[in-house]
């Protein structure tokens, strides 16, 4: 009986072994591409381009629209980077300092801690964006469609844009048009008297206030589409807590799809977790680079604004 026993457990321990170093060993890669769709009327504002100029354009746009990305995954960990074999290839990027500020750097994901990190760099500077993994409140849907060989379920969630790396393209354009109808009305109302000036004015200023309330809590819909097949919670860039892989996501004028999926290939890639860099906030980078900009905006022309 005793021997029964000691076996048992023993297959039990090497079981339960087993089922850990499984744990360990899985891995995936997901490539995905992502689109965006940019206005480019704001470039042909006196209508004098042909369309030929305008192909022109939208050819020199198509590498900064269009990009491939990988995600790296394990059942906990997750590691989205741009893939940097078309970074300076044939019809690809050269890499530049303009560049490499302004895109994602590697994102990286912990589920199991609720932590996203994000190893980026900006002019020079290494920053570590940290942020604590809020959930998305997903409303789960009936609706499926296939991508690939992968049946996939539909989800949508609302999330305030500033929370996403991916839909601030045309913020910019919304904000210069709301600057030009200010200037339209300031002009139109050069007439009015003293006292309906300061009234105009305090009116102004609250305009301007509720604008930039609800520039700060716009609110973005995210359609995301998972597959129940690899049963984890991960995704592109920010987005999860879906109980499958993420494999198509809209959002803004943003589209990210999943084009190929390997699971455990071969050579597995190791899932660093970055550590190295200035710890901020995503918003404190986003008023890093905010203060950048304006920066340059005023040293225009004098050779200054570079570097920190």
């Amino acid at each position: 009986m005793k021997s029964f026993l000691s076996t048992l457990l023993l297959i039990c321990f090497v079981l339960i072994n087993f089922e850990s170093t499984q744990a360990q060993d899985f891995q995936g890669q997901a490539y995905y591409f992502s689109k965006t769709n940019m206005d480019l009327s704001r470039f042909n504002r006196g209508g004098q381009m042909s369309e030929a100029q305008k192909k022109q354009m939208e050819a020199r746009m198509k590498p900064w629209l269009e990009r491939t990305y990988i995600l790296t995954f394990n059942k906990v960990e997750s590691m989205f980077r741009e893939d940097e074999k078309l970074e300076g290839g044939p019809g690809g990027r050269a890499p530049s300092v303009w560049g490499s500020s302004f895109s994602p750097g590697p994102q990286y994901k912990n589920v199991k801690e609720k932590v996203f990190l994000q190893d980026q760099e900006f002019f020079g500077k290494q920053f570590l964006i940290r942020e604590e993994m809020t959930p998305f409140s997903w409303k789960m849907g009936s609706e499926t469609k296939q991508i690939g060989q992968y049946t996939c379920f539909k989800a949508t969630a609302m999330r305030p844009s500033s929370e996403l790396s991916f839909t601030r393209t045309n913020r910019k354009d919304d904000k210069e048009k709301k600057e030009d109808k200010k200037e339209d009305i300031a002009t139109t109302d050069k007439k009015t008297t003293e006292s309906e000036v300061k009234k105009d004015r305090k009116k102004g200023d609250l305009t301007t206030t509720d604008e930039k309330s609800s520039e700060e809590e716009e609110m973005v819909e995210i359609t995301a589409w998972y597959t129940l097949t690899i049963p984890i919670s991960q995704g592109p860039t920010e987005y999860w807590g879906l109980p499958g892989l993420i494999l198509e996501v809209s959002a803004g004028n943003v589209t990210m799809l999943c084009s190929k999926i390997v699971m455990n290939p071969e050579e597995k890639v190791e899932i660093k977790r970055p550590t190295k860099g200035q710890v901020v906030t995503k918003k404190e980078y986003n008023e890093i680079i905010s203060g950048k900009m304006q920066e340059m905006r005023d040293n225009r022309g004098r050779g200054n604004g570079r570097g920190f």
